[in-house]
């Protein structure tokens, strides 16, 4: 049995100001889906493959769970896998500690299953799916008989953004033993890399049975083995997710698989992989991938241009009208404008770690903020007094609460509403209102099957968000 392992635990924070700690890069809309989405639908496509284990990070967990749903119930009757025991089941990491542990929670989750675990980023673009299915059906005999495999990406272009893997003796058809890692090179060594051949990009994927992975992951990395052995012993379920011990896997180191197992391990080999592939991880990657006009120019969403040649221009909310730009990258969000030099597009971390510097709340929030019963958004905000924007999912409830310092005005202009307020319900239509005293225990849930759409004008001494005292929660928050 082939087990797709969906990691999905970055921060995306090259893609700012569209991708933030909130809403990461593998959960944002893009070219008409989300990667994570893609992701789930990439692994659908392999041969006999069951349906996902997602590993992400507890901040994110009602995001994934809602894309996972979506991207199962898109495939085709057809695609439909076997049931695994997991049923779409999102294993959480309470902090992230990079791809070494996520992977090792998830192979003691599949410990004894006879499977064999396909670990695929959630954030990678891959324009020939079939090509990576084809390395995986040839590579599953040497996974099951112990070897470690990762898949490198035969280069096309001297990129400095992605490490490499030096190719070993071949060990069989397409498939060859690690000679060794190498870490991002400058361009004339990359360069190099090209021109000499049996260099491969690093992809980050990789096909190995639980119990070698855990076997290798003990002897090099103990002290990893042991945080996660014992997060996982005290593992709960919550819906469906699966929750590790948070205190238990604080204590773990965090690494990457690659420097924890695949730099000493000798089972380790590498199946060289034909496909046009991107790790999506900056903006430059996003140009290369799109489609470019006359002038080299790429673009998504409301934009015109004159006169330009060589940029990338993404809007999200707005028209965004350029004239003259040379090697530009221009990318608008609701609350945040980022320009750049295409070629500096890999020092966008850097810009956030000044925002982080200066406190500044664009570095990890959006305008929207994503909860799992929908989304909120301010509109405007002012002494005494801020408008949101509120969107209910069908079938969500927020939760019981009450606020000491502010009152609020509920109108419906979507949908239809059914509102608590102390021991009144009410149930209002489109262009019905009501008012929430300061301290009323109130409830807004949309019991419809089309999304609920309201808003609500707060006014009080205070308005943050953390006036909000839960009495009742079907979330666990």
């Amino acid at each position: 049995m082939l087990q797709p392992v969906i990691l999905c635990g970055g921060d995306g924070t090259r893609l700012w100001p569209a991708s933030r700690k909130d809403l990461p890069k593998q959960f944002m809309p893009l070219r008409g889906s989300t990667l994570f989405k893609q992701a789930v639908t990439r692994a659908a496509a392999m041969p006999g493959a069951l349906s996902p284990l997602v590993v992400c990070n507890h901040n994110h967990r009602f995001l994934a769970a809602s894309q996972l749903q979506e991207a199962l119930a898109e495939l085709p009757a057809e695609s439909a896998h076997p049931a695994n025991g997991l049923k779409g089941n999102l294993l959480l990491e309470p902090v992230g500690k990079n791809t070494a542990p996520a992977i090792a929670l998830a192979a003691l989750q599949l410990l004894n299953s006879g499977s064999v675990m396909l670990v695929l980023p959630a954030d990678h673009n891959i324009s020939q799916p079939e090509s990576l299915a084809q390395a995986i059906s040839a590579a599953m005999p040497a996974a099951r008989e112990g070897a470690l495999i990762t898949f490198g990406v035969v280069p096309t272009a001297p990129e400095t953004g992605y490490g490499y893997i030096q190719q070993g003796p071949a060990l069989g058809e397409n498939l060859f033993k690690v000679a060794q890692f190498v870490e991002k090179p400058q361009e004339d060594r990359a360069r190099q890399f090209l021109a000499q051949g049996g260099y491969l990009w690093n992809s980050g994927m990789f096909l190995f049975t639980p119990e070698r992975y855990l076997q290798e992951l003990e002897r090099f990395a103990p002290a990893i083995y042991e945080a996660c052995t014992k997060a996982f012993a005290a593992r709960s379920t919550d819906m469906d997710f699966l929750r590790v011990d948070a205190e238990e896997f604080a204590a773990c180191p965090a690494d990457s698989i690659d420097y924890a197992v695949f730099e000493h391990t000798s089972h380790a080999c590498v199946v060289p992989l034909h496909t046009q592939w991107s790790d999506l991880g900056s903006w430059g990657s996003l140009y290369e991938t799109a489609p470019h006009d006359e002038n080299e120019n790429a673009t998504e969403g409301d934009v015109l241009l004159h006169d330009c040649k060589e940029s990338f221009v993404f809007s999200q909310s707005r028209l965004v009208a350029g004239i003259g730009l040379s090697g530009l990258v221009v990318v608008e969000t609701p609350d945040a404008v980022m320009v750049a030099q295409r070629g500096r597009d890999q020092e966008v971390k850097a810009m956030v770690q000044l925002l982080k510097k200066h406190k500044r709340p664009e570095a990890e929030n959006h305008a929207r903020v994503y909860r799992p019963w929908g989304s909120y958004e301010s509109l405007i905000m002012g002494d005494r007094f801020q408008v949101k924007r509120i969107v209910v999912l069908p079938g969500q409830h927020l939760s019981l609460q009450k606020h000491y310092h502010r009152a609020e005005h509920w109108v419906v202009v979507r949908g239809t509403a059914t509102v608590t307020v102390n021991t009144q319900e009410l149930l209002l239509k489109e262009d019905e209102s009501t008012y929430i005293p300061i301290g009323a225990v109130h409830r807004l849930s949309n019991q419809g099957k089309l999304p609920l759409e309201i808003i609500e004008i707060q006014t009080g001494s205070y308005l943050g968000e953390d006036d909000i005292v839960r009495l009742e929660d079907i979330y666990g928050r």
